[in-house]
């Protein structure tokens, strides 16, 4: 079968289309062959460099033209590309040490060491010099890559340790976009709006999908989404559900219409990396403006989507070609996939590897879920529980709960987001009364410790406390998160419920 990625890297790139980067203020838009183009002359520039095939580049920056024309170099020449997102690294030389980079590119300020700039650290904006022709330089050699080969190294998104690196393979990205083109057929017509950040590999699917199947995509920030989405009029939105949740409140403070907000062409919006609420998903789907959850992990890349007549109301959709769905004794869910994302961490801590990764590649997601008659899947929870917020920070709450429990007062506290904006927590207090004077003593101590996103807005202090007996523990007296988010869930969407942070 023809790989996609060596349709990207070979062209030609569809007339007619562009990309488009969407900022606060300003726009800027560039035609799929001159993008094409301005990328081969980065590879040439990389090369003058000393870049050659089989090294790295880090890309450490912004959603901006030069990241996608060093990621598109880099597929041209063979080398591997290390995403870095902004706030999780720093450019300091040691990054390069750590991931055997070549060079690091970023619109951060560089870090120097005794007056002197390190000189693998480059700032991103030296890309556009790159990006334009250069008389005498040989042309590139052919390139083309095999299912297995590494193009990038990816991150996992959690907000606290060391993020562990995964080297996503060419086969898996083309197994992703053949399975969301024969589901979504995007086209001529289509423009699509992503705003996370594209040092998430998924996000660079769609510039790879512009190339391949000929349509528009703008790119923006989160910052600017909903400011430029009216006049930028995509066809469809990629979003976490908390973004569009942040929608749901505004459209209906406003009084609005979803479309006045997403833009008037919008034909429907895609969600997923976190559990949507189902009265969000009716809010626009009621409003005619479909919205389809899936499910998917780094580790495996998309897994399940529902889509256009196939979506089911409470699933996260049907396993997709290429991917095998398989559920163990306790209900936990495994995937296999024809073309594995990684069959292991490239950087981890030890036994983390050996803790997602089968010994034939299979993941085991920590996800429990079913499946139903008709192949949709229904995840109910997971064991090692994160959130993800609006704007896309995943925030790993377990290290957030241990800390409240280091009070004494407090026997057991689970954290929820009901918003996907605000930290919320419900407690079982300890002993036979609650001292609320000691929980929001610790919540104030806590809170001074964590970055803004991790903070803890408000406490709920359980009455009665969290049991055996009344179904809040279990029989070794771990909280279930779910029985306590059921009974709990009035208090936590009634904001003014509760020990307030101060």
């Amino acid at each position: 079968m023809d790989s996609l990625i060596n349709r990207v890297v070979a062209g030609p790139a569809p007339e007619g289309h562009r990309v488009t980067f969407a900022r606060l203020g300003a726009s800027e838009s560039v035609e799929l062959p001159e993008l094409r183009a301005m990328a081969g002359n980065v590879a040439q520039g990389l090369r003058r460099l000393g870049v050659r095939p089989g090294d790295r580049i880090g890309i450490l920056s912004a959603n901006r033209l030069e990241w996608v024309l060093l990621d598109l170099a880099a597929l041209r020449l063979k080398v591997v590309t290390a995403g870095l997102e902004p706030g999780k690294f720093d450019p300091r030389p040691e990054l390069l040490e750590r991931y055997g980079l070549s060079a690091l590119f970023t619109d951060q300020p560089i870090s120097r060491e005794d007056g002197e700039t390190h000189k693998g650290i480059l700032p991103i904006e030296d890309v556009r010099a790159l990006a334009q022709p250069s008389p005498g330089d040989a042309p590139l050699p052919d390139v083309s890559y095999d299912p297995g080969e590494a193009t990038t190294l990816k991150f996992t998104s959690g907000s606290t340790g060391r993020p562990k690196g995964l080297a996503a393979t060419a086969g898996s990205i083309d197994s992703s976009l053949r399975a969301v083109q024969g589901m979504f057929a995007h086209g001529p017509g289509d423009d699509i709006f992503v705003f996370l950040p594209l040092s998430l590999l998924q996000q660079r699917y769609w510039i790879y999908s512009a190339l391949c199947f000929g349509h528009d995509v703008t790119v923006s920030t989160y910052e600017a989404a909903f400011a430029v989405m009216p006049s930028v009029r995509p066809t469809v939105v990629m979003g976490v559900p908390g973004f569009f949740e942040t929608a749901m409140r505004h459209v209906r403070e406003t009084g609005g219409e979803p479309r006045e907000l997403f833009g008037d062409r919008v034909r429907y919006l895609w969600t997923g990396s976190a559990p949507a609420r189902a009265e969000m998903l009716r809010f626009f789907n009621e409003a005619g403006v479909p919205i389809y959850e899936g499910y998917g992990l780094n580790e495996t890349c998309i897994v399940t989507k529902n889509h256009p007549g196939a979506s089911r109301e409470g699933s996260v959709g049907r396993v997709v070609p290429g991917k095998h769905v398989v559920l163990d004794e306790d209900g936990v869910i495994h995937v296999r996939s024809d073309h594995p994302v990684a069959r292991r961490y490239e950087y981890c801590a030890p036994g983390e590897s050996e803790a997602i990764f089968l010994p034939d590649g299979t993941v085991r997601t920590g996800d429990v879920g079913h499946l139903d008659e008709d192949g949709f899947l229904f995840v109910h929870g997971r064991a090692d529980d994160a959130i993800v917020l609006d704007n896309g920070r995943n925030v790993i709450v377990r290290p957030i709960e241990e800390r409240m429990r280091a009070e004494p007062a407090i026997a057991e506290c689970v954290v929820f987001c009901p918003d996907q904006t605000r930290l919320v927590a419900v407690v079982s207090p300890a002993g036979t009364g609650a001292d609320e004077a000691a929980i929001s003593a610790r919540l104030a101590a806590v809170n001074a410790g964590l970055e803004p996103d991790e903070r803890i807005s408000r406490v709920i202090v359980a009455d009665p406390p969290f049991s055996i007996g009344n179904g809040l523990l279990t029989s070794q007296y771990k909280p279930r998160r779910q029985r306590i988010l059921d009974a709990y869930r009035h208090e936590l969407s009634t904001r003014e419920r509760g020990i307030h942070a101060r």
